[in-house]
């Protein structure tokens, strides 16, 4: 992802979840990027730019130990 688009991104995570929320690039990778609530690895966020219609789909796994 591009710089820009985490910035947005960011600014978004921390307005709705939370303001210790960080989004950082994925290395190696253009597509995604990695989303922290502190140092502690939430989840990923994937662009999906298909048929023009640009969005980013969340997605975070729930370790049953953490419930």
């Amino acid at each position: 992802m591009k710089p820009d688009e985490i910035t947005k991104l960011e600014a978004y995570f921390k307005r709705i979840f939370n303001q210790d929320m960080v989004i950082k690039a994925r290395p190696r990778k253009d597509d995604s990027a990695e989303v922290y609530h502190g140092d502690e690895f939430l989840g990923i966020i994937f662009r999906d730019d298909e048929d023009g219609d640009l969005s980013y789909n969340f997605s975070m796994a729930i370790l049953d130990v953490d419930l």
